[in-house]
């Protein structure tokens, strides 16, 4: 009985990596065509009807070129720091609290957690690697960013978990069952776009890639697959990171249709967002995550552990 709950375990973890890669891909052609929209272009439509299969046109070409390494790289290092971006950014989609228990566990939020931090490695080491100064700033850049990114982080999710008492995602789902989170943790929400933007890399807060300084950052030596496979884990990060968005503050009901729809307009606004806000200064960055954020959230982290202990005195 074990083997068969196994094989279908891993059958069932290949399709949603299957299913997560496919969404990531349409996620790209569907940035490129609001991109091209927001600035009065059409984006790419030769590819099939309208640009459907441009996507696939890119994989395979990225994937079909020559893999080429710098001579003076820690090759073994910078081989592998792209698979493992990807494999972290994957691995976060076994938390999703989907109704067959998959791998819908009791600490699926520490997982998560762990998965997060881990993921600041694959770029720290692919920018050490790559043995060159702009990649080296980048993966610098990218570390600091997200370690002062991922207190405030940590704290949100300590409110959201003080509050359903549990650390399964789908406590979620089952405590907005009457009222959706967004309605009592409105400045939460609003912190966490910035901390999605923030932890995806995204724009404003691109500074390991950005573009005007260092050319292309901590992946500026990738080419062909390496560069494809961090592409794939920045946009399955943004992915993830929307749906836990729609969990924790818009519902969470992962059987219903307007899920996907909530999941889509917050993929639409880091889209948007790009398209219309330039960098952020660095130090800017800095004062906000550790003098805007940390205080902030810290506070309500203490409101929400008040209100808790007020409510169990009291009922």
């Amino acid at each position: 009985m074990f083997k068969y709950d196994l094989i279908l375990s891993i059958i069932l973890m290949l399709l949603m990596v299957v299913f997560v890669l496919i969404g990531v891909a349409f996620l790209t052609l569907f940035e490129r065509k609001v991109l091209g929209y927001i600035q009065i272009r059409k984006g790419p439509n030769k590819v099939g009807m309208m640009g459907l299969f441009q996507p696939f046109s890119d994989a395979i070409k990225l994937f079909s070129k020559e893999q080429v390494y710098p001579v003076l790289s820690n090759y073994l290092m910078y081989y592998f720091c792209p698979v493992f971006s990807l494999f972290i950014s994957l691995i976060c989609w076994s938390c999703t609290p989907i109704f067959i228990n998959l791998f819908s566990f009791e600490l699926g939020l520490l997982f998560l957690l762990c998965c997060m931090s881990m993921s600041v490695y694959g770029v720290m080491v692919a920018g050490w690697s790559s043995n060159s100064n702009y990649a080296l700033l980048g993966s610098l850049r990218a570390v600091a960013q997200t370690i002062s990114y991922e207190v405030s982080m940590a704290l949100i999710l300590l409110s959201l978990m003080f509050m359903i008492e549990s650390y399964n995602l789908f406590s979620f789902f089952l405590f907005q069952k009457y009222m959706y989170f967004f309605i009592m943790f409105f400045p939460l929400m609003l912190i966490w776009v910035s901390v999605m933007l923030a932890e995806t890399n995204r724009t404003p807060f691109d500074f390991a890639e950005g573009e005007s300084e260092l050319v292309s950052g901590f992946n500026v030596e990738y080419s062909s697959g390496g560069f494809a496979l961090i592409f794939l884990a920045e946009y399955s990060s943004i992915l993830f990171m929307s749906m836990m968005y729609c969990l924790m503050f818009l519902g969470g009901n992962l059987f219903s249709f307007m899920f996907y729809f909530k999941l889509m307009l917050i993929s639409f606004m880091f889209i948007w967002i790009r398209g219309s806000f330039p960098r952020f200064r660095y130090d800017k960055l800095m004062y906000l995550a550790w003098k805007g954020f940390l205080p902030f959230s810290l506070n309500l982290l203490i409101l929400v552990v008040g209100f808790k202990i007020i409510v169990f005195t009291f009922i």
